[in-house]
C-alpha cells in the first residue's frame, strides 16, 4: 500500500463512516479502483483507520461525554446486542464479508428503504422525542446488530432504530454517532489483537497506519457537521439515491467479473 492509496482510503473511510451510505461498500469499490492488493494488513489499515473516525466524535460532542454515568450506561444498552451476536455469529458474519453480491443487495435495499422514511416519520420533526431512554438505547442497539450484514450501513440501522422510537432525526444521528464510539473501538481493537503479530512485525509500516487514522479523524469532523446539518434541513432521499446507484455500480461490476476485493 501506497502512501497515496493510504490517504484515499482514510478520506474514504472518514466520509462514509457516519453517512448512511456504508462505509464498507466504498471500501470494496475503492480498493478495487486503486487496485490494492488485499493483505492481511490492508485489512488491519482498514479496520485501525476507524479509530480515528470515532475521536472526531469525542472531539466535536466533548462535553457530552462528560455529563455523567446515565450517558454510558444507554450506551451500554444500546452496545450489548453488537456484542453479543457479534460473538455468537461471528463465523457467518466472515463469510458475508466474503460475498460482495450481498453488499451490492444491501446498498439497494437500503437505499430503496431510505426513499421512503422521511415520509414514514415525517411526524417525528413536529413533536418527536429529543431525550433517550434505556429502553430506546437498547433497541437502537438491536437495530445496530442488523448492520453486521456487510452494506447495510450501521450510521442508517440505528438511526432509524431511533426513529422507530419517536426520535427526531438529529437526535437519533447524535445518538448514532455515540454509539459508534464504543461499537467501532472494540471492532478496532480485536482487529489489532488478532494481527499484533503482523504488526509488531511491519513496524515500517506502523506510520502509515498513523497516517491515516488522522486523516480520518480530520475528515470525519467535516463528513459529521456536514451530515447533522443536512439531514436536520433535507432528510435521507438523497442518501437513498446515492445508495442505489453504487449498488447498481457494483452489480454490473461484478457481472462483468470485474475482481472486486473485499475489505
Amino acid at each position: 500500500m501506497t502512501w497515496l492509496q493510504a490517504f484515499i482510503l482514510a478520506v474514504v473511510e472518514g466520509i462514509t463512516e457516519f453517512l448512511p451510505i456504508s462505509s464498507t461498500g466504498h471500501m470494496i469499490l475503492t480498493s478495487a479502483l486503486l487496485g490494492i492488493k488485499n493483505d492481511a494488513f490492508v485489512k488491519v489499515f482498514e479496520v485501525s483507520i476507524q479509530f480515528g473516525a470515532i475521536l472526531s466524535v469525542v472531539v466535536i460532542y466533548f462535553q457530552r461525554f462528560f455529563k455523567g454515568l446515565d450517558f454510558y450506561v444507554k450506551l451500554f444498552c444500546a452496545f450489548l446486542p453488537t456484542a453479543i451476536l457479534g460473538l455468537l455469529l461471528k463465523k457467518r458474519i466472515d463469510l458475508l464479508l466474503e460475498n460482495v453480491w450481498v453488499v451490492a443487495i444491501s446498498l439497494l435495499v437500503g437505499g430503496i428503504i431510505l426513499l421512503f422514511i422521511d415520509k414514514w416519520f415525517a411526524e417525528n420533526e413536529k413533536s418527536g422525542k429529543e431525550e433517550i431512554d434505556y429502553k430506546t438505547a437498547f433497541i437502537i442497539g438491536v437495530f445496530q446488530a442488523i448492520s453486521m450484514v456487510p452494506g447495510v450501513s450501521r450510521s442508517a440501522t440505528t438511526i432509524i432504530g431511533g426513529l422507530t422510537q419517536k426520535l427526531t432525526r438529529k437526535t437519533a444521528a447524535e445518538f448514532s454517532f455515540f454509539l459508534a464510539v464504543p461499537t467501532m473501538f472494540a471492532a478496532t481493537a480485536k482487529s489489532i489483537w488478532d494481527e499484533k503479530e503482523l504488526i509488531m512485525e511491519s513496524t515500517d509500516k506502523i506510520p502509515l497506519l498513523i497516517f491515516g487514522n488522522v486523516i480520518a479523524f480530520i475528515v470525519a469532523i467535516a463528513a459529521i457537521k456536514f451530515f447533522i446539518g443536512y439531514l436536520t434541513k433535507n432528510g435521507f432521499k438523497a442518501f437513498g439515491y446515492y445508495r442505489i446507484v453504487v449498488g447498481l455500480i457494483i452489480l454490473v461490476l461484478l457481472a462483468l467479473k470485474v475482481d472486486l476485493q473485499v475489505i
